[in-house]
């Protein structure tokens, strides 16, 4: 089964973190509770369920309804791991912005996948003879046949055509169909935050790729320990902590790249509140753009120079507050909304189960902290 989802997620049984009484943090979400609050941003998934190995997908995040190659936004970029594949990196921390969408995938796919975004670039920019396409990637191995590298250039494309505003699917869909978090089935997740006039009434919204391990906590609750699942349990180095996560944040708040980078940073804060054990083997990234049209780099604005205002440094602490509380909680939608899945581990070949997190257990682990809903 190969299925494309745009805005509408799928009727499912489970539920969001705040439906379990999960709501980290001060600031209050968006419409959606997701990335697509920011006005403008756009999210297509490409979900590949095929035979009983085949488990991935493909994820794109589209900053604005226009030509991104033309009408470019300021980014920056953070790494605390640097253990992954993330082609177009070097040149958005260099320039400071983003000329393409954003894909998320599996390892073994970022080369179809930068290839996919090029064409989907070239085609809209005639004039173009160079692009800096922006992929990022964790390993889905455990329970996808990696090797097998079931994404093609069709896949990523559309992923792209597929992009649309509103809610957005999470869980095992697009780049996070095969992938595990703490042990249990990981995926997408997104969220959202609003600030209150006062501090500018920004909105910031959040989109996980989970594939990465530590000891689960859950708005402040030690789920991992209390359902007897963690790193190190076994006083090994091979407990659930390697693996990887992307992390894209998007916000309307008019910010300088170098302002962007400060962001991306505190979006490990927010990993960090899940238990991350940023271990030798996770890449750990976060990539946050403005769509602030007074910040764009628009083809005018880099043909004759103009005075760009952005947001004063001294205002940017309630911007990093809601990164750290958005991330959090798409972590915690990542794992509530995913779904069991049954693969086949990409190197041995033998059949593997992404179980995903007891719902009921949880609610009993959460009532005894007084956290139920």
């Amino acid at each position: 089964m190969t299925e494309g989802a745009g805005a509408a997620a799928p009727v499912s049984a489970r539920c969001r973190a705040r439906d379990l009484g999960l709501a980290p943090g001060i600031f209050a979400p968006g419409t959606h509770n997701a990335i697509t609050d920011v006005a403008g941003v756009r999210v297509g998934h490409v979900t590949l369920i095929e035979g009983d190995a085949t488990r991935t997908g493909v994820t794109a995040i589209l900053p604005h309804p226009g030509n991104p190659f033309a009408d470019r936004v300021p980014a920056g970029l953070s790494v605390i791991n640097g253990f992954g594949k993330l082609a177009g990196g070097t040149q958005v921390a260099e320039l400071g912005e983003l000329e393409t969408p954003i894909v998320l995938t599996n390892t073994l796919a970022v080369g179809r996948a930068v290839e996919a975004l090029v064409d989907w670039t070239l085609a809209r920019n005639p004039q173009a003879v160079s692009v800096n396409a922006f992929v990022g990637e964790t390993n889905d191995g455990r329970l996808n046949d990696i090797r097998a590298r079931g994404v093609t250039q069709d896949h990523v494309r559309a992923a792209l055509d597929g992009a649309a505003e509103g809610a957005v699917a999470e869980g095992c869909v697009g780049a996070g169909t095969g992938t595990m978090a703490f042990g249990w089935k990981g995926g997408i997740g997104t969220s959202s935050r609003v600030l209150p006039e006062a501090l500018g009434a920004w909105t910031l919204g959040a989109l996980v790729q989970a594939n990465y391990g530590g000891v689960l906590t859950m708005d402040g609750v030690p789920v991992g320990r209390e359902l007897g699942k963690w790193y190190l349990k076994e006083h090994t180095d091979r407990g659930d902590a390697d693996g990887s996560v992307m992390v894209v944040i998007a916000t309307n708040a008019p910010l300088s790249d170098r302002n962007l980078m400060r962001l991306a940073t505190r979006a490990m804060a927010g990993l960090a509140r899940t238990g991350a054990a940023f271990s030798d083997g996770s890449g750990d990234y976060a990539i946050a753009f403005s769509t602030h049209p007074d910040v764009r780099r628009t083809a005018e604005r880099r043909t004759h120079q103009s005075v760009i205002a952005d947001w004063p440094n001294d205002r940017m602490s309630p911007l990093f507050q809601a990164a750290a509380e958005a991330v959090e909680e798409a972590v915690l939608n990542a794992l509530t909304m995913a779904t069991t899945v049954i693969g086949r581990d990409g190197r041995t070949g033998r059949r593997a189960k992404g179980e995903a997190i007891d719902l009921d257990a949880l609610r009993a682990v959460l009532a005894r902290h007084g956290q139920a809903a």
